[in-house]
């Protein structure tokens, strides 16, 4: 089951760091966001890719909930509890951001893109909603791979200790978080929408 995790896991990161990078984009603006999507598209946006993604987002949930559920209480410590609860914010949120992205391309028939992406976030009062939930995402990611180098690495690089070099992992979520907000909302000032994605 934790190999099935790693593996998953793996495939998950590398996407998920592509997606982050194109969110980060956005802090030049919408049409810079697009660009770079319509690129990355070339390479993820194909039935065998997303088959891959959707397989490995399944195999991520199910495994990290039953790993969760199969944790003693005395392994509810440190960074082990860091893991474990950022894992399962993670395992909520791929089940409602997956969810939503197929509603959104398949139901009501839109281009997933930036906009479909930022329309909770400009919309009041949902946004205050979908502000923390998305901030807490990308922060629970970098928070739950800090975890995990906290607890398998074993050696300081360039001087700087295990505990301090997963601490900068989890702050440098916290930084991307509010970069990619700061992108997605025009720096909080709201993010003009095209008609089609005035859903809320």
């Amino acid at each position: 089951m934790k190999k099935l995790h790693r593996s998953s896991g793996l495939v998950l990161a590398s996407f998920v760091g592509i997606h982050l990078f194109n969110h980060l984009c956005s802090l030049m603006g919408a049409d810079i966001h697009l660009t770079v999507m319509g690129q990355f598209r070339k390479v993820y946006r194909n039935i065998f890719v997303e088959t891959v993604l959707l397989v490995a987002v399944t195999v991520q949930i199910i495994s990290g909930l039953r790993l969760l559920l199969s944790k003693q209480k005395k392994e509810w410590t440190g960074y082990a509890r860091w893991q474990a609860w950022s894992g399962f914010y993670l395992a909520i949120f791929l089940i409602i951001h997956v969810g939503a992205v197929m509603a959104g391309r398949f139901v009501l028939q839109l281009d997933t893109n930036i906009y479909f992406g930022a329309a909770g976030l400009n919309s009041f009062p949902v946004n205050l909603f979908f502000i923390p939930y998305y901030a807490l995402a990308i922060a629970a990611f970098f928070i739950h791979f800090a975890a995990i180098h906290a607890q398998r690495m074993r050696r300081t690089i360039a001087g700087i200790s295990v505990p301090v070099q997963a601490n900068l992992l989890a702050i440098t979520g916290i930084l991307v978080a509010f970069a990619v907000l700061c992108g997605l909302t025009n720096g909080f000032q709201g993010l003009p929408l095209p008609a089609p994605y005035h859903i809320f």
